[in-house]
């Protein structure tokens, strides 16, 4: 409804798990990252838990789409299933047909991760809701666990559910896979400085273009009200989305957002306080204040009795003739200049690179459709290779400051060494030993999709392939620009992903195309 009115492609705040939508978090990365270092490591078992609408399904989506095009996955959400129907179900998601009985699917099953094995290719098995599992179906899933080699587990499975996931692999039943789980992590909800990241992310990717902001305030009720839950925060902000359309507002207030709430509530008062609001300790605090300044105020009344006395009775005495009164008046003093923060949070540092990315979009006169999902993609990137990059990009500190993250947006690359943008949203110039000082190898990008992903392997003849060689060539490896993937460019591409800490597999998937994006002139 109010989608066309304040300029976006969709409803920004929908309550399906869309990847695109995933807004990585410290937490969020911190549990992808666990997924991937499990599944490339071929640990065997992972498990994430998380509480309800904390974007466990979410991520789970979007980790397919960074995985390589030689692992094979199978994804498994209804988990009210019986072991018969788990392993019909597993078979089906690996494309296996046939088979009738427990004994026919594991066979096939086993035949095929063989396979995958001997030609290079790993493969995962993913179960979410994994909490409303039986005993039954998680021994057998134990079992698929036993299908290795003498060195490489065959199938990485991952467990995912909610915190009761937890209790349900303690039981003295289950011991045996509990012991097997080697990589775990818990998934906790936003932090308050990551909601307004997290709500601004969905604003753009639904392609919003800034005609519909949310008050500093807002972003504290919502807190109030979500505790940092997506879900919740999804829910509320499009109820306040739908407010703000019926006043033809462009501004989310807080009052709307409360109005969300209580719209949410059946029309029920909040009953958790808000952030901004006075607890006794407040008025404790107050009062105290006030107590001393009274007791100031009189201790100096007291020291100036005398002179205030003279001056009630008209006894205020003349300064001897000709002896000229001199104030004492202190120098002015300028005040000191308080120096801007080079170095972003997550919020305001995200915000701005997508803000640099279009300004440059714009300046360059690039040929983006309205219709492309700007993508955050992550990189570790060797810090030799910073002078290649031909986009904004940020950087993640090496050493945060207090535990925090923090980063450094890069507007562009140059001979000396790169502009940077500050918090007050300036240029600054970095030198080269600056940057390198700072690099930690984690590199942020904007890569805009348009229309259906691609994925270019050996034989592939599209105008995007073209692309790929061009960049190939300007970067120094050995391709021709033909337009078809023969075996120069496989092995060019590989070179390329080795040398930028990629998978070299030759595949040029969404991770390989956004970093060549970003080195193309």
């Amino acid at each position: 409804m109010y989608t066309s009115f304040f300029g976006f492609n969709e409803s920004p705040f929908n309550l399906t798990p869309d990847p695109r939508y995933l807004y990585l978090s410290p937490h969020h990365k911190e549990a992808l990252d666990h997924l991937l270092y499990g599944i490339n490591e071929r640990k065997g078992f992972i498990a994430i838990t998380g509480g309800i609408g904390t974007g466990k399904t979410t991520l789970c989506r979007a980790l397919l789409g960074h995985l390589n095009g030689s692992t094979k996955s199978a994804l498994i959400f209804n988990s009210f299933i019986s072991d018969i129907e788990l392993l019909r179900a597993v078979n089906e998601e690996f494309g296996l047909d046939g088979g009738s009985s427990k004994k026919d699917y594991i066979d096939g099953l086993n035949h095929f991760l063989i396979q995958n094995f001997s030609a290079g290719g790993n493969a995962v098995l993913l179960l979410d809701e994994a909490q409303n599992l039986s005993h039954t179906v998680l021994e057998q899933i134990r079992m698929l666990s036993n299908l290795e080699t003498e060195r490489e587990k065959l199938l990485q499975i991952v467990l995912v559910g909610q915190s009761e996931l937890k209790d349900l692999l303690a039981a003295p039943a289950l011991r045996q896979l509990d012991d097997r789980i080697t990589v775990r992590y818990e998934l906790r909800p936003l932090d308050y400085k990551d909601v307004q990241g997290y709500v601004n992310h969905r604003l753009v990717v639904a392609g919003g273009k800034g005609s519909v902001k949310f008050a500093e305030s807002a972003f504290k009720r919502i807190y109030a009200y979500s505790r940092g839950n997506p879900r919740r925060i999804n829910a509320v902000c499009d109820r306040a989305l739908l407010i703000a359309y019926a006043r033809e507002k462009n501004m989310v207030s807080k009052g709307m957002v409360q109005s969300a709430v209580a719209e949410l509530r059946g029309g029920t008062k909040t009953a958790e306080p808000l952030v901004t609001g006075w607890s006794w300790g407040n008025f404790l605090s107050f009062f105290l204040l006030l107590f001393l300044l009274i007791v100031v105020a009189a201790f100096a009344g007291w020291s100036s009795r005398d002179r205030i006395s003279e001056i009630f009775a008209g006894e205020q005495k003349e300064a001897p003739v000709g002896e000229t009164f001199k104030a004492k008046i202190p120098p002015l003093q300028k005040p000191e200049k308080k120096e801007v923060p080079l170095f972003l949070d997550g919020k305001k540092s995200l915000a701005g690179l997508f803000d640099l990315f279009s300004a440059w979009a714009e300046e360059s006169k690039q040929d983006i459709s309205t219709e492309a999902a700007l993508s955050l993609v992550s990189f570790r990137v060797d810090s030799e290779y910073y002078v290649v990059f031909r986009k904004p990009f940020r950087i993640t500190l090496f050493a945060p400051a207090e535990g925090a993250s923090q980063f450094l947006l890069i507007r562009e690359v140059n001979q000396d060494g790169a502009v940077a943008v500050d918090e007050a949203g300036e240029n600054r110039t970095l030198t080269r030993d600056f940057i390198l000082r700072h690099w930690s190898g984690d590199v942020s990008c904007i890569y805009p999709i348009e229309g259906r992903r691609v994925t270019l392997t050996k034989g592939t003849k599209r105008p995007e392939v073209e692309m790929v060689q061009r960049v190939l060539v300007e970067r120094g490896y050995l391709v021709e620009e033909t337009g078809k993937y023969d075996q120069k460019t496989f092995e060019a591409v590989c070179k390329f992903q080795k040398d930028f800490n990629l998978v070299a597999d030759g595949i040029v998937g969404r991770q390989t195309m956004s970093l060549l994006y970003q080195m193309m002139g």
